[in-house]
């Protein structure tokens, strides 16, 4: 007689627990946002805006090409409120399937993101008019790169994240190599090596998860 599911022998330790890591890997690929839709959109941003501000506010004012000076902070503002929202969705259609602790933990990171922007905002505008325009351009620039790279690596921190740990570390690496190197420079090298990170991030996630 055919045995029926029931009657076919148990599956020794081995395959059990080859079995349940392989169905633990199944419901974290299903349950984690794309990191392509994570990182590119602000890779993406990153990379057109502050190469934007390079052409046309260039180390020791040299100006590659002749932008209207409105033109890259628009366009870098634009970007990133773009790459928000798509974020946004992305994490939403995921929350969406998730109840918990975890869920309130990302809730919660998302508004210190919030907070933390709106805070340095604030303080860098009181400051920014005593400072002649690349040291300010620089402030801004440079601590929201600061802040972005901290905020990288609490994020890695809280959900055991290495590969969000090292992103957050590289970011502000570069960005201290950018500040010591000044005006102008840093701002290339936070489109290329900031915004190029967060593309390799996301495309380093995309293949962990296939």
């Amino acid at each position: 007689m055919t045995p029926i599911d029931d009657d076919a022998p148990p599956l020794d330790p081995a395959e059990s627990l080859a079995l349940i890591e392989r169905e633990r890997h199944n419901l974290g690929r299903d349950l984690a946002p794309d990191p392509r839709l994570m990182f590119w959109p602000w890779g993406i941003a990153w990379l057109a805006g502050f190469t934007l501000f390079f052409l046309r506010f260039g180390p020791d004012g040299r100006v590659f090409v002749n932008l209207p000076e409105w033109l890259p902070l628009v366009a870098l503002a634009l970007l990133m409120v773009a790459a928000g929202i798509t974020t946004g969705i992305a994490g939403s259609k995921v929350s969406r399937r998730v109840t918990g602790p975890s869920t309130r933990q990302g809730a919660m990171y998302g508004i210190s993101w919030s907070i933390a922007f709106t805070a340095f905002s604030i303080l860098f505008s009181q400051f920014s008019d005593l400072l002649p325009e690349d040291k300010a351009g620089l402030l801004w620039a440079g601590g929201m790169v600061a802040l972005t790279g901290a905020l990288h690596m609490a994020g890695g921190a809280v959900w055991n994240d290495r590969e969000l740990f090292a992103l957050g570390a590289w970011t502000s690496v570069i960005n201290i190599a950018g500040i010591l190197i000044g005006p102008g420079w840093h701002a290339l090298i936070v489109a290329v090596a900031g915004g190029g990170g967060m593309i390799v991030a996301g495309l380093i996630g995309w293949l962990r998860l296939r």
